[in-house]
């Protein structure tokens, strides 16, 4: 079943939310830091750090190997391994090329719905769980729960991946991660895998009223554009998992920079594309498919001209599949938490997996809705912000002694 409207959360709590004006006034602090992809978040890190101290909450950094980013990891309620992981990427999306109707770094209430860049794509999360630390050190909770903020989740998940690598060394291991990603507060088991390429083609230059002494790069990489399209239509059929939207792996060309002047023949072109991959599929079989088709229909009329020629394909970066174990613990833990009755899925990669494949049984589960996520006019509404409040004050009362 795949994801289709929001739902509130209905925690089994005696314990009341944190207040939303403080959730909204957070979320308005977060938003005024610019923290798309290629910008650092150490400032944005600072105010929690500081904010966790106002509530003498103690903090971790794991910084970046370039030293302009950080994750952070916090423990409230006692130490050790066990307890919920609250995880939240703090990086977002750029605005360059988007018409929005108000600042998208400064927080814009307007019916009910609270504008700026990275509301939904998760800030309003962070927010949520930062107005309920309060909440959580009242608690006197039996097991802890750990906060974590990370980077470069929008460029591959990269940033998380050397805090994970602490967890059960140095750094708590948690029984349950909950990752904040938008999902209309629905309770997400399952997404799929993303594979990111760039392929390169090397020809020859040559002038353009004499094309047969050159090899024309441009024209290699718009067959394979459309070698590529076959494959994902063959895929189309190959593949049905109705739990899924669209049901398949999907195939998708994102950019393509080739040649110098409309007089020369190319001699360079490359494009980047990525496989989203159901969890059940091979990573390997687009590239693969994509290798045989250059080998046998490109490259020997290519080399024909130049043995310089030459098709590559390398990969950039990979998120891995999420699909919770039946008996997770994070799921069940969802579920009572929302009262929902049955999972769902969804298609765009999150941090889950990594957290899964670490040995820490994770679940997504957040406000916002993910079509309002990277647009221009980027909104959380009050009504899931309060939802998330009201999950988390649940979490609370789950947790408690």
């Amino acid at each position: 079943m795949t994801l289709a409207k929001q739902t509130k959360a209905a925690p089994r709590s005696t314990s009341a939310p944190a207040s939303l004006a403080e959730a909204t006034e957070l979320l308005k602090t977060l938003v005024g830091f610019d923290t798309t992809s290629a910008k650092s978040n150490l400032e944005l890190i600072a105010f929690i750090e500081n904010y966790l101290r106002h509530h003498r909450i103690g903090s971790l950094r794991v910084t970046s190997a370039d030293g302009l980013k950080a994750d952070l990891f916090a423990t409230i309620g006692g130490s050790g391994d066990g307890g919920v992981a609250l995880s939240g990427h703090s990086d977002c999306v750029p605005v360059e090329g988007q018409r929005w109707t108000s600042d998208p770094f400064a927080l814009t209430e307007r019916h009910g719905k609270l504008y700026g860049r990275g509301t939904c794509d998760m800030k309003g999360f962070i927010a949520c769980v930062l107005a309920s630390v309060p909440l959580f050190k009242t608690a006197k909770l039996k097991e802890p729960v750990h906060l974590v903020v990370s980077y470069d989740e929008e460029v591959g998940c990269t940033g998380v991946r050397p805090l994970i690598a602490r967890l059960g060394r140095d750094l708590p291991r948690p029984r349950a991660v909950i990752v904040g990603e938008p999902t209309g507060m629905a309770v997400i088991d399952a997404h799929k895998r993303i594979d990111a390429y760039r392929t390169t083609v090397h020809g020859r230059e040559a002038h353009s009223s004499l094309p047969g002494l050159g090899v024309n790069a441009i024209s290699a990489a718009a067959a394979l554009v459309c070698e590529l399209d076959r494959i994902g239509e063959a895929v189309a059929k190959s593949e049905n998992d109705p739990r899924f939207e669209p049901p398949c792996s999907t195939i998708s060309v994102g950019t393509i920079k080739g040649g110098t002047a409309p007089n020369i023949v190319p001699k360079t072109c490359d494009f980047n594309w990525q496989v989203r991959s159901l969890p059940t599929a091979s990573p390997d079989e687009v590239p693969a498919r994509l290798a045989r088709y250059a080998e046998a229909e490109l490259l020997p009329k290519m080399k024909a001209v130049t043995e310089e020629a030459a098709i590559e394909t390398k990969s950039l970066h990979s998120v891995p599949a999420f699909a919770a174990g039946s008996a997770s613990e994070a799921v069940a833990l969802a579920l009572k938490l929302t009262g929902a009755n049955d999972t769902r899925t969804v298609s765009y990669t999150t941090e889950a997996g990594l957290f899964e494949l670490a040995g820490c049984p994770a679940v997504i589960c957040g406000p916002g809705d993910i079509a309002q996520a990277h647009a221009a006019d980027e909104y959380v509404s009050l009504d899931q912000m309060e939802a998330c409040l009201a999950f988390l004050a649940g979490l609370a009362h789950e947790l408690r002694g």
